[in-house]
């Protein structure tokens, strides 16, 4: 691959040659685009190794796909929620800590459902009958086994296929594991919960590797206070520019030039693009010159996945104190799953999640009726539940800013597809979950991908300055990092 570009000579002309002067500086200057966590963990760098950076977003507010929202009165998350590997081995692990952040642990390493043990739950079907336990540990066992069959399918396979369609050949060859009725139903809900995972349906999710990200250990943890406390950290002092919507990057050979919706320009030595991987799928960013090909493959090859919340602020509980309450159905599609929030921060809240084609298809809906249909729901499993006072909708899949929720792996997707979304071009980098080559999807890998973008820009440009001793200091600073302090983690 060949990643070295130059500006177009049509660029070098007097406003540009202005501009490099006005940006001349004896730091290392470098334009981050997103205000993501990724993006944030990339300035947050930068700015402490002394480089001069500017942070452009086009949102009104920082945090990205991580939001938290205030409007009930206290602190609801209507992105990112958890935390995937409550261990101090996470790379924010020490950051939570010098916070005192607290999580809610709603997982070990070994849940079926990832982000919920089946410890604090009860599940209902579409008439609102409470389903037996039993049942539900049954088939959750099946599952497992179903899952474990998989594995045979894939070794016989050199193709991939879908995780659905692995199930199907498993079920032909093992009718025992088929299951009938409210059983079936019960196989579908945890099905459903796979597919919030992937934030896409089970005929997307590629069987070659659903698997085989590298999953932190400590299980899953909530954040009680919400992300919001952890992005205005990593915000601090840093020189954002909020409403500043990136539409093109033009890469130069010592210089990158940035170009704004409203026409203005900011040029630096290298730039970091973290910006979710739906917009760049959209094309909203232009390139010049253009992307070359191996890179335009990465980014269409790569998936993007839609998880939706509807949150209900209620003025009174009237459902039971577990974590989770689902809804069986004879489809994964129809079936549903609300968070309580009250079991894990004390506060009336319960959130209806939805992903792939359903959380698309939530999104048609206005507020109201959104709202509507969740309270449907809800009534069939509680008759008397009171209407809620507030509720909150997220529209991550025709938010312009995003275009999706998180990436994953489509199927038959090439093996060196993330070292492509990864590798620079020139003076610009890459960060944002999708890059993540072994936690895409998580904010720890968000956060990580932008570090590691950070670090190898420094390395370019200090390389480029001749000044190795800086460099060795600033990976020293960084590597410093530690806490003598374990998470704080409850479970009410």
């Amino acid at each position: 691959m060949d990643h070295k570009q130059s500006f177009p000579d049509n660029l070098m002309d007097d406003t540009i040659s202005s501009l490099i002067k006005r940006n001349n500086s004896s730091a290392p200057s470098v334009i981050v685009i997103g205000a993501g966590i990724s993006g944030l963990a990339a300035a947050r760098v930068l700015s402490e190794a002394s480089f001069k950076v500017i942070l452009l977003e086009s949102r009104d507010r920082l945090g990205g796909r991580i939001h938290t929202d205030y409007s009930f009165g206290f602190p609801v998350d209507m992105g990112a929620s958890w935390l995937h590997g409550v261990c101090n081995e996470n790379p924010l692990a020490p950051l939570i800590c010098s916070l005192g952040l607290t999580l809610y642990r709603t997982s070990g390493d070994n849940s079926v459902l990832y982000d919920h043990d089946l410890e604090s739950y009860t599940l209902y079907d579409m008439n609102g009958h409470k389903v037996p336990q039993q049942t539900v540990i049954e088939v959750g066992d099946i599952f497992k086994r179903i899952l474990k069959e998989t594995e045979k399918v894939r070794d016989e396979h050199s193709s991939d296929m879908s995780v659905l369609q692995a199930i199907s050949i498993v079920l032909d060859r093992h009718p025992e594991l088929r299951q009938v009725g409210l059983a079936h139903e019960v196989l579908q809900w945890y099905i459903c919960r796979m597919e919030a995972w992937f934030a896409v349906d089970a005929d997307k999710i590629s069987l070659k590797n659903w698997d085989q990200e590298d999953v932190l250990t400590g299980g899953h943890g909530l954040m009680v206070q919400g992300y919001d406390p952890v992005i205005k950290a990593l915000a601090k002092d840093i020189d954002i520019r909020l409403n500043h919507r990136v539409t093109k990057v033009s890469n130069g050979r010592n210089k990158v030039m940035v170009t704004v919706e409203d026409g203005r320009n900011f040029v630096a030595d290298a730039a970091i693009v973290t910006v979710p991987i739906g917009i760049l799928k959209a094309n909203l960013i232009q390139f010049e010159p253009k992307l070359p090909e191996w890179k335009v493959a990465a980014i269409s090859d790569l998936g993007v996945g839609n998880e939706n919340k509807i949150a209900l602020l209620f003025d009174k509980v009237f459902w039971p104190n577990v974590e989770l309450l689902g809804i069986v159905a004879p489809t994964s599609y129809a079936c549903g799953y609300f968070l309580n929030l009250h079991k894990a921060t004390g506060h009336p809240v319960l959130v209806y999640m939805a992903a792939g084609r359903f959380a698309n298809d939530l999104e048609k809906l206005s507020d109201e009726s959104a709202a509507k249909f969740v309270m449907l729901q809800l009534k069939k499993m509680f008759p008397d539940a009171t209407e809620p006072v507030h509720y909150l909708l997220s529209r991550w899949g025709s938010d312009p800013n995003s275009l999706g929720c998180y990436a994953y792996d489509v199927v038959g997707m090439p093996e060196d597809l993330y070292k492509r979304l990864q590798a620079p071009l020139g003076s610009i980098f890459f960060g944002g979950e999708a890059v993540s080559m072994d936690h895409q999807g998580s904010v720890h890998g968000a956060y990580s991908a932008g570090i590691m973008a950070a670090q190898n820009c420094q390395r370019h440009l200090l390389k480029q300055l001749g000044n190795l001793e800086m460099l060795q200091l600033v990976s020293y600073r960084h590597d410093i990092r530690e806490t003598a302090f374990p998470l704080q983690i409850s479970r009410i």
